[in-house]
């Protein structure tokens, strides 16, 4: 089935509205293939912090279970991230505690990508590490290669546009779209 739409949601592992994961993530949708449809998925900023005694007394909230529903609901997960103090944002790992605690887990089976911007030269391979790690935990299935890591991303990203600029990084994120496409069809349950 490589003609199916392939509906892929987009995680921003930053908050921050000029977050050049996020500018990166906007890109995405004019470098895919035509087969994947990517959206961003809804937003964790206004999560609680993960704690067992609100999920006991209140329940999974509703904004969390809004994301869990919509990982559930795709066909894979692509995650835009920095790398915060050698690994995954807070917000973002947190939104991750709070989504593996949904009734059936939404992660496991799930094909997952992964990309990092960072300022240093190493464009956020630490962060990556660690997501990968949950993700394992979690059951996902990693697109292994090619990985994405956007080293010195402001020399690469025009901040004032959004656009990245560098043509190798946009050579290389138009390869790991395609690949992720045939990933996905690759895991898909057949029947």
């Amino acid at each position: 089935m490589p003609d199916r739409t392939l509906h892929v949601i987009c995680i921003c592992g930053s908050l921050r509205k000029a977050s050049y994961n996020r500018m990166v993530m906007n890109a995405l949708t004019g470098l895919a293939p035509p087969n994947l449809h990517l959206t961003e998925a809804p937003p964790f900023g206004d999560f609680p912090l993960y704690n067992f005694d609100i999920q006991e007394t209140s329940g999974v909230p509703p904004a969390v279970q809004k994301l869990a529903d919509a990982v559930r609901a795709a066909d894979g997960v692509m995650f835009n991230s920095p790398e915060y103090n050698f690994s995954m944002p807070g917000g973002l790992k947190n939104a991750i505690d709070w989504v593996s605690r949904v009734k059936n887990q939404p992660f496991a089976g799930k094909p997952i990508a992964v990309q990092s911007a960072a300022n240093g030269t190493l464009g956020g391979g630490r962060m990556q590490y660690d997501l990968r790690r949950s993700m394992i935990f979690l059951d996902a299935v990693t697109l292994n290669k090619p990985e994405i890591f956007i080293g010195n991303c402001s020399q690469k990203i025009d901040a004032a546009t959004g656009k990245i600029t560098d043509q190798q990084t946009v050579g290389f994120i138009t390869q790991q779209l395609a690949a992720f496409a045939k990933f996905i069809e690759l895991m898909a349950p057949r029947g």
